[in-house]
This record gives structure tokens, sequence and C-alpha cells, in this order.
């Protein structure tokens, strides 16, 4: 007598619930870039999509916020700014068309969100970038966000904090987005006259026209661990000299040896370095 016989497995009733049941379950787990480990969302989420091997996953804009923000204090500014169309530029894609699409996906006018919150009590002017509206891009009302950043800061006489991560300039506006690392520049000149700190907080990726312009002027430069910083990335610089780049170029290590950034800080460390910086600087 055998032990077992085949039979034919059964088949689930494909119906609504079946599948929402499975969207729910597989909903649940994410895999860690850096180990490839699975991890249950929920906690990799609590823990600020930070995996228990370190490695820092990508992290939604507006949780920087509640990263460091005291809870409630934030207030949003400049909502409703959205970008046109100058060029009436075309690619594969109408530009319009494209930032439309971003918008409704994510629910942002554009790649960058702004306002006023506080540190410990303490009255800040504070931005981040949305990496996932358009590269974080930056075109004339990312640049004009950022101005106003800082315009802010001189009216309150406060410090400021960027979060950057960004492609660079939005090549879709041609010379109008290029002039914003101009614009931007020259708000952070104006702001230093106020005598308040500005803390600039690289992310992955921070290059081209931002990282050129205000992100690399802040009084302390601080990034993610791993974050990419640079102005072109490795690939273009490898094909432009001919070279092999030294291992790990450009990443927030690489330039923590060289001088470039003063500090790599963990996001869990992020409010305690941030409230101290802004203890000792202001």
């Amino acid at each position: 007598m055998a032990w077992f016989r085949k039979e034919k497995p059964k088949v689930l009733p494909d119906n609504g619930e079946t599948r929402n049941r499975a969207l729910r379950v597989d909903g649940l787990w994410c895999k860690c870039e850096g180990c490839g480990d699975i991890l249950y969302k929920p906690d990799y989420e609590k823990a600020w999509n930070v995996c228990h091997c370190g490695h820092h996953g990508t992290l939604p804009a507006r949780r920087y916020l509640d990263l460091v923000l005291d809870e409630g204090s934030f207030e949003e500014h400049d909502q409703s700014l959205a970008p046109l169309d100058p060029l009436d530029f075309t690619d594969s894609k109408k530009y319009r068309d494209r930032a439309r699409d971003s918008a409704k996906k994510l629910g942002e006018k554009d790649a960058f969100i702004a306002g006023m919150g506080r540190i410990e009590g303490r009255l800040v002017s504070i931005g981040t970038f949305n990496f996932a509206f358009m590269g974080g891009s930056m075109g004339s009302v990312v640049g004009e966000k950022v101005t106003r950043t800082f315009e802010r800061a001189i009216e309150n006489r406060c410090p400021v904090i960027v979060f950057s991560a960004s492609g660079g300039a939005r090549m879709q506006e041609g010379i109008f987005s290029l002039m914003q690392m101009a614009k931007t520049s020259a708000a952070v000149a104006r702001f230093r006259e106020i005598r308040q700190p500005y803390i600039s907080v690289m992310l992955h990726p921070t290059t081209g026209g931002v990282a050129a312009s205000f992100a690399w002027l802040g009084d302390v430069v601080l990034a993610e661990p791993k974050a990419l910083i640079g102005f072109a990335g490795p690939r273009v610089i490898e094909q432009t000299i001919r070279q092999k780049l030294p291992e790990g170029f450009q990443r927030s290590e690489f330039l923590l040896e060289k001088g470039m950034i003063d500090g790599i800080v963990t996001r869990e460390q992020m409010k305690a370095r941030i409230s101290r910086l802004l203890g000792l600087l202001g």
C-alpha cells in the first residue's frame, strides 16, 4: 500500500477577497537592498526605513520632517506653487504631462516641501526634497521655494535646515532651471547677514546643480551613510577621464575622509545631532 497518493492541488476561487488578502500579506514585508534580508514592514517603517544591518532605505520626504521636528509643529508654506512649461518642452513625453502625472501620483505640486517648525522648541525654517518627483530635479518652483525658505529665516531670524536629494537641474526648463543655482546661492549669502546657522543634510543621492549650489554652502554639511554626493555621477566621470575611480568614490564616507563634509549621521541620531548643533551655533 502506498504511503501517499498524488492529488491535484486545490485551487482557491479567484475572487476579489482572495486577491485583496494576498495583497495585504505581500504588503507586510519588504527586502533590504543592503543585506537582502526580508523585513517586517511595520517594524522597518518604525525604524525610519533603516535595516538592522545599518542600510538606510529610501524614506518618504515628509517623514524627514517627522524625523527631526517636534510633533505637530510643522507649518507648510508655498504649497500652492506649481511648475509651468516656459519652453513647451517635449522629449518622449510633454513636460507638463510629466509634472502633472508626478503631482497626481504623489499628491505634491513639485519636488520641494518647505515651511516652519520647531526642533526641541527652537524655531527653524526647514525644507526637504522629494526625490520621487522627477528625481528631485530643481526647476523654477523648487528654486523659488528654496529661496523663500531662507527669506523666511531672515524674517524670523532663525536657523535653516535643508534636506537635499536631487538629480540636479531640471532639463525640461533649460536656462530657467540653471538660473536657480545662482538664485538660491544668493539667498544663502543674504541669509548669512543675520548670523544664524544653516545646516545642510545631504541624502542619497545629492548631485548636479543642487550639490553645486546651496546644498554645499551650509555652515555645517551632514550626510546620511553611503549617500552618493557630487556634481557628475561616477560613470560620467569614468567615461570622461577614462580612468577607474577609487572604491566608494563620491559616497559620504569617502567625502568625510577627504574633508568635503562635516559628518555622517544616522537617522536615529539625526534630531539629536541637529539640535545640538543649533545649540552650539545659535
